[in-house]
This record gives structure tokens, C-alpha cells and sequence, in this order.
């Protein structure tokens, strides 16, 4: 089961749209690389979502900090997000590629859930109504309390990571 990215899977924010279709891209290569029991393209897909995970969180952080959102239960929601992704890796990799069919369809269902259900629908749908009061392009230069150059940061590793190639196009 393959996801795609639909204009109802919006938040409102071009930065956070675009890391949430470069996630599921990530999430369809993972199902892939399980699908087709290549331990190889597993483990690149797993780190290349998992690196992604953690510039896109940093983007929600920034972005939601500059707009005075409740950020509370994002942290905890985001962190047992990485845990689960990493124990998820963790059980698919001791496997070495000799995952059944079920295994293959419970993974590839608890992927989606994650994404689709929980992250984008549940959690990050929440900050819609304040990003849709900002330009769609809205990226904020500082927050308060913040560096400047942390940005530059996020920003830079979010471009270096945005030029990487996917691993499956399907």
C-alpha cells in the first residue's frame, strides 16, 4: 500500500507540506525495501527517515516556538515516534530479510497509521488553523530566545538532506 501526499494532508505551511511529502516518499521506501526483504535498502531507508525525522521535527519546533503554539505535546509525541521507528528497525533488521507476508502487511499498516493517522492527521493538523493565518511561505528568522544561527542550521541540513536521493521510485 502505497501513500500519497494530498492537498487534505496540509497544515498550512509550505516548509512542513514539503518535510511531510518527503516523509511519506521515505515511508514508501521503507514498505518498499520490506516488501522485497532487501536488508541493504532497508537500513539506507530507515537512517535517510530517520535523519528526516529529526530536521522535520526541528522545522515544527521553530516554527511553531515563532508562533507562540503549544508545542507541549508535540516533544513527547515526536520522541516515542523515534523510539518506535528505531524498535521497528531494530526487529526487522535481527529478521536478516525473513519477515512473513503478515509481518510484511502489519509493517507496512503500522507505517501508514504513523504517518498518515497519527503524525500529520492527529498531531500537526492541530496547528492549522494558526499556520493558516500566515503566508503559506512563512519561515521564521529568529524566536525568541534563540540563536539566530540555528536556523541557519535547520535550514542547511534540511537542504542537504532535501538533495538526497530516494531509494525507491516506484
Amino acid at each position: 500500500m502505497k501513500l500519497a501526499w494530498t492537498e487534505q494532508l496540509s497544515v498550512g505551511n509550505a516548509v512542513i507540506d514539503s518535510d511531510h511529502r518527503n516523509l511519506i516518499n521515505m515511508v514508501n521506501d521503507v514498505t518498499h525495501a520490506i516488501g522485497a526483504r532487501n536488508c541493504h535498502a532497508l537500513a539506507q531507508a530507515f537512517e535517510q527517515l530517520e535523519n528526516w525525522l529529526h530536521v522535520h521535527f526541528a522545522n515544527e519546533e521553530h516554527i511553531t516556538r515563532s508562533i507562540k503554539f503549544d508545542f507541549s505535546k508535540h516533544r513527547p509525541a515526536q520522541q516515542y515516534s523515534l523510539k518506535e521507528l528505531q524498535h521497528l528497525r531494530s526487529e526487522l533488521m535481527a529478521k536478516d530479510g525473513l519477515w512473513s507476508d503478515g509481518a510484511v502487511a502489519h509493517f507496512a499498516h503500522f507505517l501508514k497509521n504513523w504517518m498518515i493517522d497519527s503524525h500529520i492527521t492527529k498531531l500537526d493538523m492541530q496547528m492549522k488553523p494558526v499556520l493558516q493565518a500566515l503566508d503559506y511561505e512563512f519561515w521564521p528568522s529568529w524566536v525568541e530566545g534563540e540563536i539566530n544561527h540555528a536556523a541557519g542550521r535547520t535550514a542547511n541540513l534540511y537542504m542537504q538532506l532535501s538533495d538526497m536521493p530516494m531509494l525507491c521510485t516506484d
